[in-house]
């Protein structure tokens, strides 16, 4: 070939389940249908974060009318330095092709996904066992030419459609494709499947690469909260609140709604509203809310029985394992729901006087903690959904539940410590709400988390709130034992760390005569 015009290379990092290859196959598509040479390599991995799931394509911008009887050549691998448009499907994925050097300041356009989709590791860490986000989005602008992010999942269930879908209009709108808009569309056409709710997708993505969709995107969310008829609360929260704490206390509101109804959430304000209150007497700019607002949005939606099914039976999953698995439409699909209840699980669905005794007589007996029921339940049979759907619709009976009544008085415990300490010091005040990571899941990972803030609770926050330490030596040490306790989920490295702290403050006034 003798043509100057170099190809466009194209470079997918996807996850299983997120159709990279479908989205690799409507690119190389629609280059066709605009009359552009070429040429794809799929390499599908093995598993999640095991294996490389990755797609190159590779479209010449002259059309097979101006080659004449020349035929291109075009490469089946991506070279380090030559990637153009990196799409990622995950924010990670969009960091592991940066750490592996296709990802190039000169050159590259990179076009992620801004949402999560946590590895093994990160899931099983007692403590935040996440990426940091912060050093990625970093890496991300530091090492790439352009950047096009936002919540692609987010917006594919907004527009009633899928992620891959999202991710090709943004790659059309991105200004690097040599392909027209109507040659995308034609190849969604051609596919045959999901057509409407693919093309909803793609515009989506698209307006959004164009910075077209802020104006497009507010009157959605507005329309999604009138719909809950929580649109009055939202806008109460608005008006009482920093702007800074908008985004994370509308998304708690929201949060709160689905998972228990519109009262719960109006619960959700009045206690911030108290912690605001204490805040802004001491001083405050609204740090404190936002990261209580944050903790408080998760400890109210605490995970029992009824969340569980809800989440098991809801249709959005049944999508997402189909997608996973790959099965086709019509092809038949077995889910098994593995369970394995113990007495603290069933006692949380009973009212507190009487689960309260059940537990005394198990903890009399040394069946607590011993006693368990493993269930397999197949919720594509009409028995096994059934059942969980009716422990699903069970969300009238929560608030008479001993689980969400003992839940309900620690949370106001933990916030009465929030708004002691806001006086006495702003590090005080967000370390005690910072605490509230310990406290999560259900069964023993939930108990443990809850003990572990209960000794910290006695042996560091109580003193402190009343005195007995100076506030900045509080807030170290609240930090200390934190970490202590998300690090050793046995509780050893806590109880080491608590006598340290313990003689620390027992030497201050001495050292200080």
């Amino acid at each position: 070939m003798t043509s100057p015009d170099k190809p466009i290379t194209i470079l997918i990092a996807a996850l299983g389940g997120d159709g990279g290859g479908v989205l690799c196959d409507w690119i190389v598509e629609a280059a066709h249908h605009a009359g552009l040479p070429a040429q794809a390599t799929q390499i599908p991995g093995v598993a999640q974060r095991t294996g490389a799931t990755t797609y190159y394509v590779e479209v010449l911008p002259v059309p097979h009318t101006r080659l004449g009887e020349r035929a291109p050549v075009l490469a089946l691998n991506p070279a380090m330095g030559e990637v153009d448009v990196l799409l990622a499907s995950e924010l990670v994925e969009a960091g592991r092709m940066i750490f592996n050097g296709w990802v190039t300041p000169d050159r590259t356009t990179l076009i992620s996904s801004s949402h999560r989709v946590f590895a093994i590791g990160e899931r099983m860490a007692m403590g935040d066992g996440r990426f940091d986000v912060g050093r990625l989005l970093r890496a991300v602008k530091e090492r790439s030419k352009a950047q096009i992010l936002f919540d692609m999942d987010q917006a594919a269930e907004e527009a009633g459609s899928v992620l891959n879908a999202v991710l090709l209009g943004a790659f059309a709108g991105c200004g690097r494709a040599p392909i027209p808009d109507q040659a995308f569309e034609a190849a969604i056409r051609g596919a045959g499947k999901s057509v409407d709710a693919n093309l909803a997708g793609f515009a989506f993505g698209r307006a959004h690469a164009r910075g077209e969709l802020e104006q497009t995107v507010r009157a959605h969310q507005k329309r999604l909260t009138e719909a809950r008829g929580v649109e009055d609360l939202i806008e109460q929260a608005r008006q009482l609140f920093p702007v800074a704490t908008h985004d994370i206390v509308e998304e708690g509101v929201r949060r709160l709604t689905g998972y228990q109804d519109r009262t719960y959430a109006a619960l959700y304000l009045d206690r911030l509203d108290k912690v605001w209150s204490a805040e802004k007497d001491a001083g405050g700019d609204g740090a404190l809310l936002r990261e209580t607002a944050r903790h408080l949005a998760v400890r109210m939606s605490f995970e029992d029985v009824i969340r569980v099914a809800q989440v098991k039976t809801g249709a959005d999953r049944f999508a997402r394992v189909r997608a996973e698995v790959r099965a086709k439409d019509g092809e038949p699909l077995v889910i098994t729901e593995h369970f394995k209840p113990g007495i603290e699980e069933m006692c949380a669905l009973l009212p507190p006087g009487l689960a309260r005794r059940v537990l005394a007589w198990a903890e009399r007996t040394g069946r607590l903690g011993k006693w368990y029921w493993s269930m397999h339940v197949r919720t594509t049979t009409v028995s096994g959904f059934f059942r969980l759907w009716l422990l699903s619709k069970l969300r009238w009976w929560r608030p008479r539940t001993w689980r969400y009544v003992e839940e309900q008085a620690q949370i106001e415990r933990w916030l009465d410590a929030i708004r002691r300490a806001a006086p006495l010091g702003r590090e005080l005040a967000r370390e005690i709400a910072e605490c509230a990571r310990l406290v999560k899941g259900y069964g023993d990972t939930h108990k443990r988390g809850s003990d572990n803030f209960a000794r910290i609770e006695t042996a560091v926050i109580a003193p402190a709130l009343a005195g007995a330490m100076a506030p900045s030596v509080a807030a170290d040490a609240i930090a200390s034992a934190r970490v202590a306790a998300l690090a050793d989920p046995e509780g050893d490295s806590l109880a080491k760390t608590l006598v340290e702290i313990a003689h620390r403050t027992q030497e201050v006034p001495r050292a200080a005569e």
